[in-house]
């Protein structure tokens, strides 16, 4: 899922490029969505819970689209961000745009489990060990049953899988080398099922926690530790408390950037192909960002007196694998998804 938080300890301590950036966006209280016009022109509104910093894994890709789409389709449509849940939260999102009553989302693909189990596949560890292998299956079907169960359960269709900036690693008070050394660790989650089961089955104790309160959670000692990407645990300045990042790379959440069907339908059918490419094309872009940003985001969190460790990760593999037949048993229309992705491996 997007995590990333505006507080105003972290707009405070970022300083005023991010107040700058926000201030670009109008705050508005409701989601208004499906599709408003001016003068013949289609425009659009798209939520996201990262902060409307350049440079995260949902602006990039939003810069880019908005790019894009000026030069696709001119004026005829247009597409405002709206960062920082401005429009709603993920939950609120989601059911807005299965109403019809928003038109675009950008997140991690956990939010969906809500109304579409089947995309808890996607939150079990291991089943992916790189983000190409991710790209590769997502493109070869597995993202097209997916958007396809979507469509069906949530009224919204994916129009690209594009890559949140980094793999979920360990990052913790004390050094982890292997499953010996997280056991009985209260390591902070995600809400959301298959990824409490995978750490709790990597030895921890998986503690589900909102992002706001992760900070003073590592300070009170309510957790100790989190599993996260770097860029996310760097600009949030976990590292403060927590010094240790195990390599455990143990889930790879794409994001999910979605639209409304009911939007989708009122893009004009002469720029339709215009609008699916721009969003083509903006993830390709985004896509290729990723590597780059979690590599710097490793090395900056490094100089910053972090510990990285690898860890031999077939020993947590093997932990974990059994939830794969697990799940699959619970929502048999997921197992096609995980051979799809398995097949790619």
């Amino acid at each position: 899922m997007g995590e990333y938080i505006t507080s105003r300890r972290s707009i405070l301590r970022l300083g005023s490029g991010l107040l700058l950036s926000a201030a670009a966006v109008p705050l508005l209280s409701g989601c208004g969505g499906g599709g408003g016009s001016t003068q013949g022109q289609l425009k659009l509104k798209m939520s996201s819970s990262m902060s409307g910093q350049p440079g995260n894994a949902h602006s990039t890709w939003f810069n880019k689209f908005q790019s894009l789409l000026k030069d696709k389709v001119g004026d005829a449509v247009a597409v405002d961000y709206f960062p920082d849940s401005q429009l709603g939260d993920e939950a609120k999102m989601v059911q807005q745009l299965k109403l019809g009553a928003a038109d675009m989302m950008i997140s991690g693909s956990s939010i969906w489990s809500q109304i579409a189990p089947e995309f808890g596949v996607l939150d079990m560890g291991y089943i992916f060990d790189s983000w190409d292998g991710v790209g590769k299956a997502l493109d070869a079907g597995a993202g097209e049953q997916l958007s396809g169960i979507l469509k069906a359960k949530g009224g919204a269709q994916i129009i690209g899988w594009a890559y949140n900036f980094g793999a979920r690693n360990m990052m913790t008070k004390n050094a982890v080398a292997g499953p010996a050394d997280l056991h009985g660790m209260k390591i902070r989650t995600l809400q959301a099922p298959q990824v409490i089961s995978t750490v709790n089955l990597m030895g921890a104790v998986a503690t589900p926690l909102p992002t706001t309160e992760v900070y003073t959670s590592l300070q009170t000692g309510l957790i100790d530790g989190l599993g996260h990407d770097a860029p996310t645990i760097l600009q949030n300045k976990w590292y403060e408390t927590a010094k240790h990042l195990a390599l455990t790379e143990h889930i790879f959440n794409p994001l999910t950037v979605v639209i409304a069907a009911t939007t989708l339908e009122k893009v004009p059918a002469e720029h339709r192909d215009g609008f699916m490419s721009a969003a083509k094309e903006a993830t390709a872009f985004q896509r290729t960002q990723a590597v780059d940003a979690e590599k710097k985001a490793m090395a900056d969190l490094q100089a910053q007196g972090v510990a990285v460790t690898k860890v031999d990760k077939e020993e947590f593999k093997n932990l974990v694998k059994p939830l794969w037949e697990k799940f699959t048993g619970e929502s048999p229309d997921a197992k096609p998804i995980l051979d799809e992705i398995l097949k790619q491996a």
